[in-house]
């Protein structure tokens, strides 16, 4: 099978999360992704812990760079400039995940490599963006929670305010730069030029407000946190204890409040005033949450979902370790093996694309600067040449 980006080449000067994310992406859909790192540190991301793989490598750094290429690069040295303007032209996209003001001061716009690749894609992933006066502000995923409102609608009522769990906006962040990168792809393959496409955190964070966004801008409603992570208009649609555990159920449509109700042998509730209705369900949102208390705390999660799966939209509330574990995860192809040298048995988690119905397969993370020699032995550097730049640490990963 022939991935889609098969032939694409990438050149991704990034570190930690958000960037390797999507350049990751890019690497599960067929692009060569050759990632551009410090002779000396490498991507911050190698050092993070506290689970190492030995010099110069972690599970995290194996998490966001699977399947990539590492040349080992001074891209403030004059001579790695030049080394950086020698692979432009074989290149499809350049992206990177610096600081706002950083690829104008290292020259990474389309308008700096237009002369060497006028079909280049220029990808800039930043936390406030390129402009502006946040443009030299540094920026992470939890400071984009705080400021757009996340922490504020995210827990229970009378709880201080809480962050995801996760860093979900640098993921979205990611995705949305490999599909803007895509997109502007697409179009310089049709037009022949590239163009400059930007994305930050900030502007991601805030887009994902959504609907709720829409509402504050035209009523003024601004949502609150819903006991038990319900929903902020749907009754029933949260989480419900039980025997032995908690569900969450959703009954989002008519139907799945008709079937939840015979299947908890309460099929007169659809019929009494009370609960007939969303609005009604609503409003009387704590005597209907006490009946279905009373009949589902009878029965442990596994029998409910026994019970409910496929015809009520319900999910178990699992641990982070218990949805890892889960069979059905497994049985989804949704953790690969790509190994390591210094662990063999490294796992880790599948791309959820599938391409004619199969997960890519990914291979594991680079050495810091493996790739170095034969990326730029095919970009027509001498034995002699390599050995001067690598003499100078213009490059690493010569020995």
């Amino acid at each position: 099978m022939i991935p889609p980006l098969h032939g694409i080449r990438v050149l991704a000067v990034e570190q930690y999360g958000a960037g390797p994310w999507a350049s990751m992406y890019l690497a599960d859909m067929g692009a060569e992704v050759i990632k551009i790192e410090d002779p000396a540190t490498g991507d911050a991301s190698r050092q993070s812990g506290p689970h190492f793989l030995g010099p110069q490598d972690s599970q995290f750094y194996q998490t966001f760079n699977l399947g990539k290429k590492s040349l080992a690069l001074d891209l403030r040295a004059p001579e790695g400039r030049a080394v950086l303007e020698r692979l432009i032209p074989s290149a499809d996209i350049l992206l990177n995940n610096l600081r706002g003001d950083q690829p104008g001061k290292l020259r990474l716009t389309h308008a700096d490599m237009a002369a060497l690749n006028p079909r280049l894609v220029c990808g800039h992933l930043s936390g406030y963006g390129r402009t502006g006066p946040r443009a030299t502000w540094p920026a992470y995923d939890y400071l984009m929670q705080a400021e757009a409102g996340y922490l504020h609608v995210t827990g229970e009522p009378e709880t201080p305010p809480s962050r995801m769990g996760l860093s979900l906006v640098d993921y979205l962040s990611g995705v949305t730069l490999a599909y803007a990168c895509t997109a502007a792809l697409v179009g310089a393959l049709k037009s022949g030029r590239g163009r400059d496409v930007d994305v930050s955190l900030y502007d991601v964070a805030i887009h994902q407000l959504s609907y709720p966004a829409t509402w504050y801008l035209n009523t003024g409603e601004s949502i609150e946190r819903r006991p038990r992570s319900g929903h902020p208009s749907v009754v029933p649609c949260e989480v419900f204890p039980t025997a032995d555990g908690q569900i969450f159920l959703m009954c989002v449509l008519p139907k799945f409040w008709q079937a939840l109700c015979e299947a908890l042998g309460l099929s007169h509730l659809p019929q009494d005033p009370d609960f007939a209705t969303p609005s009604a369900r609503f409003d009387n949102r704590d005597a209907l949450v006490a009946l279905l208390d009373a009949v589902l705390i009878g029965q442990t999660t596994a029998h409910w979902m026994g019970l409910l799966a496929g015809k009520v939209p319900a999910a178990p509330v699992l641990t982070l370790a218990q949805a890892l574990d889960n069979p059905y995860l497994a049985q989804t192809g949704g953790i690969q093996a790509p190994g390591h040298p210094a662990f063999p048995g490294l796992r880790t988690l599948s791309n959820p694309i599938r391409l004619d119905g199969i997960r890519p397969k990914a291979r594991t993370a680079p050495a810091l600067g493996a790739d170095t020699r034969d990326i730029l032995t095919e970009a027509g550097y001498s034995e002699a040449e390599l050995t001067h730049l690598s003499a100078r640490a213009v490059i690493g990963g010569m020995a």
